[in-house]
């Protein structure tokens, strides 16, 4: 598939405030599963200066700087992504790693070491029992494990939209039995990690209704699979991830997959109130076929 996305971001201030530095993690990545054949970043007010760079995790971010204060600051991406057609369980793992426990080599085992941490100081000791509960019933099949804890937040957690705040943590959900979509990531990252599988959190875009005027950023889950390498699981919609996703940025923290991040100052330090914000988003998605290049 080939997709058109507009992404629109616009915070406005109550009064004038000076502009820190704010990272962007805007750019759809590159790489084997998706091509980005056009991104275009429009910026008010204008920056002083744009330094692009890659991240631990390859992903493309961009620093602007600002001179001029504002009342406002809008930032317009437009992004043209081509999806290759893939059968998300076309890989053979290593033979080690097929079934619980996982054996990794010391080399392997170094690397995977942030995305094998919990998201808080500890697991939640419900979250320990529903991946042992899962491995337990999936006979210790790696894939049928992962594939059992999608359908399993699919079909027993309620679907409710967050529009701000960070994703709660694994345990809260689980409780509550309701979450978002990052929310969602984040426990199936918990479970995860708590059986031994390194995870990372993914922000992006997804098909969705395109019937749907206004779309959401989307957030699902990449497991590190030896002999596979990271793999796609969205447990919103309880799928493994294909063509219709469109990865953006990845990390281990999700927190790092912020779209937007900084800080503001007021012009007038005398002044002593509190500057209101306010935040829109409006994302646009089409999709056409793609055409075969010979």
């Amino acid at each position: 598939m080939r997709y058109h996305i507009t992404h629109q971001t616009i915070y406005s201030y109550s009064q004038a405030v000076f502009l820190h530095p704010h990272i962007l993690r805007l750019q759809p990545r590159c790489d084997h599963q998706q091509k980005l054949k056009h991104f275009s970043l429009e910026i008010f007010p204008p920056t002083s200066q744009l330094c692009n760079f890659t991240d631990f995790d390859g992903n493309s971010l961009g620093k602007l700087t600002f001179e001029q204060p504002t009342h406002q600051l809008q930032i317009t991406t437009r992004s043209c992504i081509e999806t290759q057609p893939t059968n998300p369980f076309n890989f053979l793992l290593e033979p080690w790693a097929v079934t619980f426990p996982l054996d990794y080599p010391h080399s392997i085992f170094l690397q995977l070491q942030p995305y094998l941490q919990p998201y808080f100081d500890r697991f939640d000791p419900e979250i320990r029992q529903l991946g042992r509960n899962l491995s337990y019933d999936t006979k210790g099949n790696v894939v049928a494990f992962l594939m059992a804890l999608n359908q399993y937040i699919y079909k027993n957690y309620e679907y409710c939209i967050r529009e701000t705040g960070d994703p709660w943590p694994g345990g809260v959900t689980l409780n509550q039995k309701q979450g978002s979509c990052r929310d969602f990531a984040v426990l199936f990252m918990e479970t995860c990690r708590s059986v031994g599988l390194g995870t990372r959190f993914v922000s992006g875009y997804e098909e969705g209704d395109s019937n749907q005027a206004q779309r959401e950023l989307h957030a699902w889950v990449e497991v590190y699979l030896p002999g596979a390498g990271w793999r796609g699981f969205d447990p919103t919609q309880g799928l493994a991830v294909s063509d219709r996703h469109i990865a953006v940025v990845t990390s281990a923290f999700p927190r790092q997959t912020a779209p937007v991040s900084g800080h503001f100052t007021t012009t007038n330090h005398a002044i002593s109130t509190a500057v209101n914000m306010t935040l829109e988003t409006h994302i646009c998605i089409t999709k056409e076929e793609a055409k075969v290049e010979n």
